[in-house]
Order: structure tokens, then sequence, then C-alpha cells
């Protein structure tokens, strides 16, 4: 997919990402954090996270076809080099939501998770949807960069 009603599908598609994976994210975390959150939101953590791993190939690639029919500037091979990192934040998101099932399984099997491992699965959930949120807004900043560095008067 290239263009969306004449727009590179970049444009349109790194918009839902942009939305979509912080907000996996903080709700990651509030699973993590609010065993009553877990049990009414983990599915769809699940579903956002996977929505986000499927979204982050088509986004890429629409961005590589961009990228081919623009001035080849050092910000946008910047640009592009961080968002290929998309892939491994997306594929995190997937574990996170995966390790909050399995929290809530443990949860509901067990009749209550062991201390040691609801302790273990928060912290790396929240490191997880930290390193996404800042990833995000590194290869979000990058963008904004490379398509307005030179669009906008300072005046």
């Amino acid at each position: 997919m290239s263009t969306v009603n004449g727009l590179p599908a970049h444009v349109l598609l790194v918009h839902f990402l942009v939305a979509l994976a912080p907000l996996t994210a903080v709700l990651a975390v509030l699973c993590a954090l609010w065993p009553a959150a877990r049990r009414r939101l983990v599915w769809l953590v699940l579903a956002l996270s996977v929505l986000c791993l499927a979204l982050t190939p088509l986004t890429t690639e629409a961005g590589e076809w961009l990228e081919h029919r623009t001035e080849g500037s050092a910000l946008v091979r910047a640009h592009a080099e961080l968002g290929d990192t998309m892939l491994y934040v997306s594929i995190a998101l997937v574990v996170a939501a995966a390790l909050l099932l399995l929290a809530h399984f443990r949860a509901e099997r067990d009749r209550g998770l062991n201390r040691p491992l609801a302790v273990a699965i928060s912290v790396v959930v929240l490191l997880i949807a930290v390193g996404a949120v800042a990833q995000v807004y590194r290869i979000g900043d990058s963008g904004a960069k490379s398509a307005w560095n030179d669009a906008v008067s300072q005046q």
C-alpha cells in the first residue's frame, strides 16, 4: 500500500501507531499494577498489541516507499533508521501483553498470583511500556523534523 486517497499511506498509518502504541503501553501498566483492571482489560491490551505489531510493517514499508520519493536528507535517513526499530517495540508490547495474560490466568486458576512473579511481571511490563512510549516519541520527533524542518518560518 503506497497511497490512500492520493496521500502517502505512511502519513496516515503512522498516526495509528502514534496513538495505539502509547495507549497499549499505558493500559499494560494499568493492568500490571491493578489486578481489577487486568481482569477487565487484559484481552484489550493483547488485541491492541497485536494490532500494533500488524500495523508496524505496513507503516514502515509505506515509509520506505515515501523515502524513495523524497529528497534523501540526513533527517529522512535518521527517521527511517529509527522507524525500523518500531518492529522491536511492537514485539515487546506483545510480550508485555503475553506476560499480563500469564498473570491473569495464574491469578484466576490459583486464586492469586505469587508475589515474586507479580512483581517481576509488573517490572518487565513497566520497562517495556516506558521504552515503547519513549521510542514512539523519538521516531515521531525525527519524522516531524524530517517533514517540517524547512517548511515552517521561524518568524
